[in-house]
């Protein structure tokens, strides 16, 4: 996933916004209070894909001028800078404070190939096709919380993943040629971003929402700078402007996304996070006339699809957990 959130809007367990744990027998209490701010919610995770699809577009258009390591770097820092405006006179340099800086390191590095693979895909192929290739994240999370965690796996969650899977090979659309090389990188960014995702499970339980935010674009943006060895030149007043823009469309894109699980369960605005496809083909239209053709469109549709009914699944369960056993904690 090409946004710079602290975790994987559907992937990720942990404290709820109200800072109580989903098993927690306050939980229940604290989600009924949240129904009346669902519609607000979903308006800021609307926004939040908004954002964050402004930056995919913004990094594409940049990535066609300038080398794509400044690019990203110049993302990543502005996205730092902004960040840092915001939380540091709040928390001071004490949100660094963490007991596992190991952990933060290979998270953001993860993350920093994750995200350079994605702006390389920005490069080769439409916007839309890389956005959805993206989403399959939650797929290869799931895969490889199966064959590295040995997590269990029904028959529902083995079809899900190899219909998910499907889709996958639609929208990359592999023929005689083999894949191109814009979709192996989108592809190792879903990887990348996935593995991640599970290898971090469990960071939420000790380290804060803001603590985990700082040192991911800190951490982020110093492995992008050496990016810059491979080629950097000085970029235009406008394009200076359309760089740092990318990077603060995509924090305040974090801030709505994290206010959108503050403010509602994220059984109900997880779906609407999948608008940045609708977005992604509205700005791979009108800028680059790109035209969606029907495998990328029935493709992304399955891999939507398989990805919403894995993270209702596990939702489910985690539910069922919670009702049996009150006293647990999920990480």
């Amino acid at each position: 996933m090409d946004d710079l959130t602290a975790d994987s809007p559907t992937g990720e367990t942990g404290p709820d916004a109200a800072g109580v744990p989903s098993g927690e027998p306050g939980a229940l209490k604290v989600r009924k209070e949240r129904k009346d701010h669902v519609p607000r919610g979903i308006g800021c995770m609307v926004v939040a894909t908004i954002m964050f699809s402004t930056a995919s577009a913004l990094t594409k258009w940049q990535v066609g001028i300038y080398p794509v390591g400044e690019v990203v770097f110049a993302r990543s820092i502005s996205s730092l800078v902004v960040a840092a405006v915001v939380m540091l006179p709040m928390t001071g340099f004490a949100v660094f404070a963490t007991r596992h800086p190991g952990a933060h390191l290979a998270r953001s590095l993860s993350q920093a190939t994750s995200q350079t693979l994605f702006a390389l895909a920005f490069t080769l192929m439409p916007l839309a096709g890389a956005v959805s290739i993206n989403f399959s994240a939650p797929l290869f999370a799931a895969l490889i919380s199966i064959v590295w965690l040995k997590e269990g796996a029904s028959f529902a969650r083995w079809a899900a993943l190899l219909v998910g899977f499907g889709g996958v090979l639609i929208v990359t659309n592999p023929g005689a040629n083999s894949l191109t090389l814009g979709a192996l990188f989108a592809l190792g960014n879903a990887v990348m971003y996935g593995s991640v995702t599970v290898a971090v499970r469990g960071m939420t339980k000790t380290e804060s929402a803001n603590t985990l935010i700082m040192w991911q674009l800190a951490m982020i943006a110093f492995f992008h700078s050496f990016l810059l060895l491979f080629g950097a030149r000085w970029p235009a007043p406008i394009d200076a402007a359309m760089l740092f823009g990318s990077g603060f469309a995509n924090a305040i894109g974090q801030y709505f996304w994290t206010q959108s699980l503050h403010l509602a369960p994220a059984t109900a605005v997880a779906p609407f996070y999948y608008l940045m496809l609708v977005w992604a083909l509205f700005f791979g239209y009108f800028i680059w006339g790109d035209v969606p053709s029907a495998g990328l469109l029935i493709g992304s549709s399955i891999v939507v699809v398989s990805g919403m009914f894995l993270f209702w699944r596990e939702a489910r369960l985690q539910s069922r957990l919670a009702v049996a056993s009150p006293e647990r904690k999920f990480s």
